[in-house]
């Protein structure tokens, strides 16, 4: 008999973990049989074991879902059936905020609740004391991406869906523009059910899929590239170059595998747009995923999905199953040659898993952290290959590009800004929700839709924790990429938060340092150390540094942003350093 491949404790899964667990396994294709390797095994063996190690966070998933926490004895199991080494798994289990290693006890339910700004200045720890006395298990939770619906809740239970207590709301599909003419990005949003095919469909859904493949692979590169795309998820980075670049490698009739994914981790502090975008038109984000596909030679797509944003994830695998009903993926998309499909991946409460590379390696089953580049994504991406990485938003826009055409699409906008953007509007503001404008909008106007500031405004939070603080006298900021880079801020993903003359500025930019502190995820030393620092000499001074801690903190953030591996480490300091350079601190009231 061959040696186990792996040791581990004796603690046993309950017939009930097992079978959750193998029932993922099943889902996938894979049996829940374990194969240990002997020395004729060797070669498969390492293959095999990476098709099976994708399937550790699903498998995780299942069995917080089930039991209300990860035990040693269902971590065996899945240990067991992956071949996952015990330390290994342990230390991605311990890495997420919804993952819980300790017995719950009798608690079944957890109510996680947003802390961070948005929700911190309307009483989000009034809330908290409100649930916990009325004998609620609460957890102090960064962002939930519900910004306009502020305090934000998230409720994991046992045996049963995680839920939002808003999602009846979310489901009403309402957005303050509602019937506004000129909507592109948000034209179907409350007009199209998002649970039938049928209506999107009849609304001029996959019209635009029959188009690209009339244009060719690179006529649909040739269109992103002519329209400037930028990538909306921050970086801004040109999504036509990007295409093109995974276009030219190997694809499947060299044998070789591409991806395509939607990066959905949308965990910035203020962000709500993608959320409410997969919750109400899921089915544009899986045509713009398949058309991506097409374009890049990717047979395979994946939708990494937050795990805060159980509605959103229920509809895109309802889009998901209906689209594949219908012929739209799978074998032969569209009674075309072309093979593509999608497969959806859960998130558990990662900030940097928005990164792209820890994206990846959360994806294939290890802990969220980033990789060094070179070698990028377009080469070596996902499980080590060609892989295209964009956000929902980036996609929304590929619809309108290939119906109508890249050269119509630049006509809107500015010249190094072209098309419409999405803005997520909270804080101080008469109707925070998501709204979309051309570029060129000033800040001053997304205010104005938003029905103004209540109170005097004092500052916004620009592009959100990772972005900046401006003053009133920005308001005629033209927020475009470029104008915002002269100005010596960011865009970010679109968030706007105001804040009026009532607002704790020491509490906020507290929080903010501890946000990053707690996000970082420990790989690189300048972020491990630099954040916590940060926060330290915040808490120390009550966020109003001397002359001595102001020298300390600009010589951290410059640490971070010299030698970080990636953008958590360059911006954690930016948004601290805005707000003690307009003295937003001194003299906060409480």
């Amino acid at each position: 008999m061959p040696m186990p491949d792996l040791v581990m404790s004796d603690e046993r899964a309950t017939d009930a973990e097992a079978a959750v667990v193998d029932a993922v396994l099943a889902a996938a294709g894979q049996s829940p049989a374990v194969a240990h390797e002997d020395e004729r095994m060797v070669r498969g063996g390492v293959h095999r074991k990476n098709e099976r190690r994708h399937l550790l966070l699903p498998a995780l998933h299942a069995l917080q879902n089930e039991a209300g926490w990860i035990s040693p004895g269902g971590l065996n199991h899945v240990c067991d059936v992956l071949q996952v080494p015990p330390a290994e798994a342990y230390g991605v289990a311990t890495f997420y905020e919804l993952f819980r290693v300790d017995d719950p006890g009798h608690r079944d339910d957890v109510v996680h609740v947003c802390v961070d700004a948005a929700c911190q200045i309307v009483g989000a720890e009034t809330k908290i004391e409100a649930l916990e006395a009325e004998g609620n298990h609460v957890h102090r939770s960064p962002c939930l991406g519900q910004c306009e619906r502020p305090v934000a809740l998230f409720v994991q239970g046992r045996g049963r869906p995680d839920l939002v207590p808003a999602d009846d709301e979310a489901s009403s599909g309402e957005i303050p523009q509602r019937h506004q003419a000129g909507l592109r990005l948000l034209r179907r949003v409350g007009r199209v059910d998002p649970n039938s095919l049928e209506s999107y469909i009849g609304a001029g859904g996959y019209s635009a899929l029959a188009k690209a493949f009339a244009s060719g692979p690179a006529g649909v590169v040739d269109e992103v590239t002519t329209a400037g795309l930028m990538g909306r998820g921050g970086a801004a980075f040109p999504t036509g170059s990007k295409w093109r670049a995974v276009a030219a490698e190997p694809g499947a009739e060299a044998g070789a595998q591409k991806h395509v994914v939607a990066n959905a981790d949308e965990s910035e502090p203020g962000t709500f747009k993608d959320r409410i975008v997969m919750e109400n038109d899921p089915f544009a984000i899986v045509e713009a995923l398949t058309i991506a596909g097409f374009a890049t030679g990717a047979t395979k797509g994946w939708i990494y999905v937050r795990g805060e944003y159980p509605l959103a994830t229920a509809r895109l695998a309802n889009a998901i199953a209906l689209a594949r009903r219908a012929g739209f993926l799978g074998t032969g998309i569209a009674r075309s040659s072309i093979d593509f499909d999608i497969e959806i991946r859960r998130g558990a409460g990662a900030y940097i898993c928005g990164e792209e590379t820890a994206l990846f390696n959360s994806l294939e089953g290890f802990r969220g952290e980033p990789r060094q580049k070179p070698p990028f994504p377009t080469t070596h991406g996902l499980f080590g290959q060609p892989t295209a990485v964009n956000n929902p938003e980036t996609l929304l826009n590929v619809l309108d590009i290939v119906t109508d055409g890249g050269a119509a699409y630049a006509t809107s906008g500015t010249e190094g800004s072209k098309g419409h953007k999405l803005f997520c509007l909270s804080g101080h503001v008469a109707r925070p929700g998501l709204y979309e404008v051309e570029f060129g909008a000033t800040l001053g106007d997304l205010l104005e839709l938003a029905g103004g500031v209540r109170g005097e405004l004092r500052a916004v939070l620009l592009g959100g924790a990772a972005g900046s603080f401006v003053g009133p006298e920005s308001l005629d900021l033209p927020l475009t990429f470029e104008r915002a880079r002269d100005h010596g801020v960011s865009l970010g993903s679109g968030v706007i938060m105001a804040f009026n003359d009532s607002t704790d500025f020491s509490a906020v930019v507290t929080r903010i340092a501890e946000f990053f502190r707690n996000e970082s995820c420990g790989q690189c030393v300048p972020c491990r150390v630099g954040a916590v620092r940060q926060h330290e000499v915040l808490v120390r001074t009550e966020a109003r540094p001397g002359a001595t801690d102001l020298v300390l903190l600009d010589d951290m953030d410059r640490a971070m942003k010299d030698a970080s591996i990636c953008g958590l480490g360059h911006t954690a300091a930016t948004a601290v350093r805005s707000a003690l350079a307009m003295g937003l601190t001194e003299g906060a009231s409480a």
